[in-house]
């Protein structure tokens, strides 16, 4: 699977696709792919405020819990009620439909630390070489 290049990516595996002061984060591919079938997703409700770096909320899959991490910070606008019938959205369609917030930006610069699609395949195939070594 390619990875969007006008989204921008976390070592932690989270996307984040900003327009206009707003951005939309989720889970990458290879996250998903990694974490099996999701069972369950826990987010936030709006008018939280997300810290960079910080964990926001979690994903449930048949083998382990796992947290999700603020790519950037800002105030929740709105969490993805579908994930909340349909978490295994998040197994089918991880950069699309299985968008897990929307917040409003509080520093749009610190978009600018994130990976671009490039150099996100490229952390995830040294990724692979270091578990295959």
């Amino acid at each position: 699977m390619g990875y969007p290049a006008n989204y921008r990516y976390t070592k932690e595996h989270e996307w984040v696709n900003a327009k206009d002061g707003v951005a939309t984060i989720g889970i990458t591919d290879y996250a998903q792919g990694e974490l099996g079938d999701v069972v369950f997703v826990e987010l936030p409700e709006a008018g939280k405020k997300l810290e960079t770096g910080k964990s926001f909320g979690t994903v449930e899959s048949v083998k382990a819990v796992s947290e999700i991490y603020a790519p950037v910070s800002g105030e929740v606008l709105e969490a993805n009620p579908e994930l909340l019938d349909k978490p295994e959205t998040i197994n089918s369609d991880p950069h699309g439909a299985a968008w897990m917030v929307k917040i409003k930006l509080a520093n749009p610069a610190e978009l600018e630390k994130l990976m671009d699609g490039a150099a996100y395949e490229a952390y995830i195939a040294a990724k692979g070489k270091e578990a295959s070594a």
